[in-house]
């Protein structure tokens, strides 16, 4: 299938423009909205099974000239890691149209900017091109700005303008890094494959930099900090993590759905397609520090924020902090395992985190609030629901036969043949995400129903259609990995060979 990557990207802009053609009838937009998400959902499916699983580099690869003067095309391509992502993406985009029924305030603008929003999100993890990248990169930022904004919950204004900000502030310096590369090479480009090609000619000299006598710090390791800042704050990565809980908590189930399914594994996917092979050195240098000490802090220091939340919702913000640290953990390993363990752990937070928010909102629409004290009980009352969130939180617990274990396994795996004491603190991290997830369970769904919620009705048909497929993908791959870990091992392998010769 020919321009298949551009038709995914763009088929979602059209269906945003005839949702604003369309009259205020809001039965009409919502179904014209899932059905303009339905077709990148099937060529994501048809590129998961034409993909070449034993070739590293870039497939489906789409070259126009755009703007020649300045050396700047329209290039799209996939590889294992990024079709993994676009796979994610397509998914809960469909799925989130639906979660998104509910909305009853300006319907043709959410769905509308939900649309758009979608068109970015899939365009990053297709751009091969850096001014096309960073162009999805900012649309993406507009729409999730006005969809909590608009369509969030009493602090919505506050949490909108922080999240932007906070991207704002990352996006800038991701730019000044992209045009300290464009301008590094003769002729200048932003083909990220020349620019990959290029990787050993950027500078790396030694500055006798006080505490540290010999740290090497060129060009590459400026370039590198720019851009690990602009990814570290969408991770989120502590210290940039702050616009996150509170983003989560105001903004609608859908979008917080988004944020955790698809917006953080921007940061990683950033690193992994950009530091990695187009600044090896830095990245060499930088790992430990960077990646894997703050990978270990960050699974830790989430996990305990999560214990102390009153706020479901917010439990679960603090949960992907956690999570997101053994991405970052297994990045720093340079192993295979540890690598395929990260990215693997990207698509099972995607699913996995999806599920939670989705099961958040469940209880919210009938309750009304968020508070895990408030509640008591719901297994005798709501057993479905609770069926089906038992599942979720075990796999994010990461019980074995479930996506989370074998993803974090093979993090730690990885790991421990590099940085045992890392590992150790990572690991640490189960016991802590058993105990908050335990006692969520405990306060919410066991002991005697609360009386107030007595005639909660059972989780509909809908929602239901939103769950099963999350919770089906959840299944398949913890039982059986390699349907996820053979689209990534080798193009994994060819990024980890790139930086192994400067470790």
């Amino acid at each position: 299938m020919e321009n298949v990557l551009t038709y995914m990207t763009f088929i979602p802009v059209a269906g945003a423009a005839i949702v604003l053609a369309l009259p205020n009838n809001a039965k009409l937009i919502r179904w014209v909205s899932a059905a303009a998400t339905v077709p990148p959902l099937l060529m994501a499916v048809w590129l998961f099974k034409n993909f070449d699983r034993a070739k590293a580099g870039f497939q489906f690869i789409e070259d126009y000239t755009w703007i020649p003067s300045y050396n700047i095309s329209y290039t799209m391509g996939v590889d294992g890691l990024s079709i993994s992502m676009v796979l994610l993406t397509a998914l809960l985009s469909f799925l989130c149209i639906f979660a998104s029924f509910g909305i009853e305030k300006a319907v043709k603008g959410y769905f509308a900017l939900f649309l758009l929003l979608d068109a970015g999100m899939m365009g990053v993890f297709c751009a091969l091109d850096f001014f096309l990248f960073y162009v999805f990169w900012e649309v993406m930022l507009l729409p999730m700005y006005f969809l909590i904004g608009i369509w969030g919950g009493p602090r919505r204004e506050y949490a909108a303008i922080k999240f932007f900000l906070y991207t704002l502030f990352g996006s800038v310096l991701m730019l000044l890094a992209i045009l300290a590369l464009y301008f590094a090479v003769d002729p200048h480009t932003f083909d990220m494959r020349i620019l990959m090609a290029q990787a050993n000619r950027y500078s790396t000299e030694v500055l006798p930099i006080w505490p540290f006598h010999q740290l090497r710090w060129g060009f590459q390791h400026v370039v590198w900090m720019a851009l690990f800042i602009g990814f570290a704050i969408k991770i989120p990565a502590f210290p940039f993590h702050t616009w996150l809980p509170d983003a989560h908590v105001e903004a609608p189930t859908a979008i917080s759905v988004i944020l955790a399914g698809v917006l953080l594994k921007m940061g990683t996917y950033g690193i992994l397609r950009i530091n990695f092979p187009m600044l090896p050195a830095a990245t060499a240098d930088m790992a430990f520090i960077l990646l894997g000490a703050l990978g270990a802090w960050n699974i830790i220091y989430g996990a305990f924020c999560a214990m102390a939340q009153k706020d479901l919702k917010k439990l679960v913000a603090y949960s992907s902090v956690s999570h997101m640290g053994y991405v970052m953990l297994g990045m720093a390993s340079f192993t295979t395992q540890g690598l395929n363990g990260a990215v693997l752990q990207m698509f099972n937070h995607g699913t996995i985190t999806g599920m939670l928010f989705l099961l958040v909102g469940v209880i919210y629409d009938r309750a009304h609030h968020r508070e895990i004290d408030g509640f008591g009980g719901l297994a005798a009352i709501m057993p479905v629901y609770t069926g089906v969130t038992a599942l979720a939180f075990f796999a994010s617990m990461g019980l074995p036969g479930l996506s989370g274990f074998i993803s974090e396994v093979l993090v730690l795996l990885g790991t421990w043949q590099k940085y045992p004491v890392l590992t150790i603190l990572g690991a640490s991290g189960v016991i802590l995400t058993a105990g908050y997830l335990l006692w969520t369970i405990q306060r919410v769904y066991l002991g005697p129903p609360n009386e107030k919620y007595l005639k909660m009705p059972e989780i509909n048909g809908r929602e239901m259609f939103t769950l099963v497929p999350l919770g089906v993908i959840v299944i398949v791959v913890g039982v059986y990995p390699s349907v996820v870990l053979d689209l990534l091992r080798a193009s994994l392998d060819q990024i980890n060979q790139i930086v192994i010769p400067h470790l």
